[in-house]
């Protein structure tokens, strides 16, 4: 194998978070109401993306909840450009065998990156790879839920036609899309995935949050309202102003299922 550049390759955005929390998190100076996160946190959930366009990544992962993750020790980010795996003048990409339009992403410059990811990483460490394609199988919450509970996730982008399909027996990899229409690369997909995992890392959101939100069981999350109780004629419904905290429970049951059964019959 032949060793990956430097300059590029693992990059865990120190210039734009600060310090990795692989690396320095918590030190005696950043102690204080973080420090509860990382303690109850089983493990950090490493998310190595392996791309052709990082830059796509880099203001994403620096907001909001992801951020937020990042910056309480809880993830830990790198991004792999597979340009950097590319001897000389070698492509990333190549026609595809049969003939056919397109160009499809070799298997070489793959392999090396991945090679690196897994001789790195711990022994026995608890990891998936998936990569993003529309001939996946559908995403799903409860892949999320998995992925959450994992120490390493690696995300290879598809592109073009493609990646040549063998790449997925010799890892083990899952194949995974977003739904049934294509993008011009899988970037965003794994942006998707990424957010939906960190989400439900322990610790990036309050656990409460997440017992009531669509897909956590059978039913899409019932529908929510906020002030103004009056807006150009539409009121918020009586219940949810009544204070009665029974009533509302019932009233966010009926409309959970009344929506699933209106928008997602097949998840009855």
């Amino acid at each position: 194998m032949r060793p990956l550049p430097s300059k590029r390759t693992r990059r865990t955005f120190e210039g734009m978070l600060g310090p990795s929390p692989a690396q320095s998190w918590p030190d005696k100076s950043q102690r204080g109401r973080h420090d509860s996160y990382a303690e109850h946190a089983s493990t950090v959930l490493h998310i190595d993306v392996v791309t052709l366009f990082p830059e796509m990544f880099a203001p994403a992962l620096g907001l909001s909840i992801v951020g937020r993750a990042h910056e309480r020790g809880l993830i830990a980010v790198a991004l792999h450009d597979v340009r950097d795996a590319l001897p000389g003048n070698e492509r990333a990409d190549d026609r595809p065998f049969g003939g056919g339009p397109g160009m499809v992403l070799r298997l070489e410059p793959l392999a090396r990156i991945l090679d690196g990811i897994i001789a790195a990483a711990p022994e026995g460490e608890r990891r998936a790879i998936a990569v993003t394609t529309p001939a996946g199988v559908p995403f799903r919450q409860a892949t999320a839920e998995r992925y959450a509970t994992l120490e390493r996730l690696v995300l290879v982008c598809g592109h073009y036609e493609g990646i040549d399909e063998r790449l997925a027996p010799l890892y083990g990899a899952e194949e995974l899309s977003l739904g049934d229409f294509v993008l011009t690369g899988g970037e965003i997909p794994a942006l998707a995935v990424l957010d939906a995992t960190v989400r439900l890392v322990t610790g990036a959101i309050n656990a409460d949050s997440l017992l009531s939100e669509s897909f956590t069981g059978d039913l899409l999350d019932a529908p929510a309202y906020t002030r103004p109780p009056s807006f150009r004629g539409l009121d918020v419904p009586e219940v949810l102003l009544s204070g009665d905290h029974a009533r509302i429970a019932a009233w966010r049951r009926e409309r959970s299922r009344a929506r699933t059964a209106a928008r997602r019959k097949d998840l009855l």
